[in-house]
């Protein structure tokens, strides 16, 4: 679809890791006229592969990326230091719009977006352009590899996951994102203080969340009663968040912090 490294890879991991049960399903959409062009013209600067290669150089990523870093194949360097600038792992973002509005809110901490859906890829790298937004990096695949494998020790500031795929059937729970081994793994990549803010629309998943979190000892919740959170302002309503709500769900909001 995209030849020449000039949008996001099919397959970027290949065999080069182990196989898991996925926490996601791929989406298959259309992409549009605007998506595709924003993916060809701004990939090469604002996006990469989860491919489990190298580890990723967070300062130079979120650095002025005008021009690709000297050195480098995809413009993302390889690095074995922790960012000075905060930068914040959101893993699922869908079309983009909130991200978007979080990092137009913030633009002094850096936004690791990470998705597999090709259109809100397109869409996110369109939305960061036409507002000029700087602090916004597209990463395509999965992250557990990039978590695993790409990023080094205590680099991240904060773990955003809103809205993952509640896998409602029982039979399908092992596959949800929110597990103690997830926990493990973004542990390692959190600095300490770093906060961690999941959202969810489905009351049950909502509570196995609070009982992970609870349960793991490099968590600590902010809210003092130990239960959910209010939704804070800086989280902007979403369309999903409204389909969800006109449906009767109730949004349910985890801030924790790692210890």
């Amino acid at each position: 679809m995209f030849p020449d490294g000039t949008g996001p890879s099919a397959d970027p991991a290949g065999s080069h890791h182990e196989r898991r049960i996925r926490s996601f399903q791929p989406r298959r959409s259309r992409v549009t006229a605007g998506q595709r062009a924003a993916l060809q013209r701004l990939w090469p600067r604002w996006g990469f592969d989860i491919d489990g290669m190298r580890h990723l150089d967070l300062d130079a990523m979120f650095a002025d990326s005008s021009e690709r870093a000297p050195g480098t194949d995809s413009g993302i360097p390889h690095a074995h230091a922790s960012p000075t600038l905060p930068v914040v792992l959101e893993i699922g973002f869908g079309m983009g719009e909130a991200t978007a509005e979080m990092a137009a809110a913030d633009p002094h901490t850096g936004i690791l977006a990470v998705d597999v859906h090709t259109p809100g890829q397109g869409n996110l790298l369109r939305l960061a352009d036409e507002r000029g937004l700087s602090n916004i990096r597209v990463g395509n695949g999965d992250a557990i590899i990039l978590l695993r494998e790409m990023l080094v020790p205590e680099s991240l500031s904060g773990l955003r996951v809103y809205f993952p795929d509640p896998w409602p059937k029982k039979r399908h729970h092992k596959r949800r994102l929110i597990q103690p081994e997830f926990l493990d793994l973004a542990a390692v990549a959190l600095r300490s203080g770093a906060l961690v803010h999941c959202a969810t629309d489905w009351e049950p998943y909502a509570e196995q969340m609070l009982d992970v979190f609870s349960g793991h000892p490099e968590y600590e919740n902010t809210q003092l009663d130990g239960g959910f959170s209010p939704r804070p302002a800086v989280r902007p309503r979403t369309r999903f968040e409204g389909q969800g709500l006109q449906k009767g769900h109730k949004v349910r909001d985890l801030l924790f912090r790692r210890r």
